[in-house]
């Protein structure tokens, strides 16, 4: 009997649905190395882990870091709008709608997306935000109606893995948590309303946990990399 036998008995498991690859995009926002920082560490352990146990699955890697995304600004957004009005776009343009589309058309594709990031200086690195306007595109991601926005990727399953030193979950603290709750207001808009989540907190706030809280935090991590 295989490992996947074994994990869920006699079900047979499959990570194909009518005969459709399951693809899966892992969105790394820290450089910082593994053995300095969490969140890296947290994506190392759940990308290993998820493909010990999705052998079959399609996995995709996209260092926000190491693409060095332009920040997203006029010239994208001129571009964009000049595209839905049929006007003609300067090469600059063209080359900045191009690159969003690239990512939007690339995210879109995929069943499952895990985002791992950290909190640094009380929100998101900079790479993740520039990283995530490119996604927000009216019309593609989401549609604004007469009711509210609309969004087009509910049918994606999303993880989100984020490290914070602090603890958060003292009393006072969670309003200014703004890493986790900034991306899942933005993913929202997409109609991504329950991503599933694993967070390590407080690793710097009690030193004397330190290690315990990290080793627990990757179990966690692992777990949910095996169920995602």
């Amino acid at each position: 009997m295989g490992f996947l036998s074994r994990l869920f008995g006699n079900k047979e498991v499959t990570t194909e649905e009518n005969g459709k690859m399951t693809k899966v995009l892992f969105i790394k926002a820290n450089d910082r190395p593994a053995d300095q920082a969490i969140s890296p560490r947290m994506y190392d352990t759940f990308l290993e882990t998820y493909k010990e146990t999705h052998p079959t699955d399609e996995v995709t890697e996209l260092d926000l870091f190491k693409e060095e995304l332009p920040y997203y600004g006029n010239t994208a957004i001129t571009g964009l709008y000049k595209r839905t009005q049929g006007l003609e776009l300067t090469a600059e343009e063209e080359k900045a709608v191009n690159l969003v589309d690239q990512y939007l058309n690339q995210f879109l594709a995929m069943d499952k997306v895990v985002f791992a990031f950290p909190l640094w200086n009380a929100t998101v690195p900079a790479p993740l935000i520039t990283y995530l306007s490119y996604l927000a595109q009216a019309g593609k991601m989401f549609n604004y109606t007469a009711e509210g926005p609309v969004g087009y990727a509910g049918d994606k399953k999303v993880m989100l893995l984020n490290a914070r030193g602090s603890d958060y979950a003292l009393e006072g603290m969670a309003s200014a948590e703004m890493a986790v709750s900034l991306v899942e207001n933005i993913i929202s808009l997409w109609g991504i309303n329950n991503p599933e989540a694993v967070i390590i907190e407080g690793h710097n706030q009690y030193p004397d946990r330190t290690q315990k809280i990290i080793a627990d935090g990757l179990e966690n991590v692992a777990k949910a990399a095996e169920a995602f």
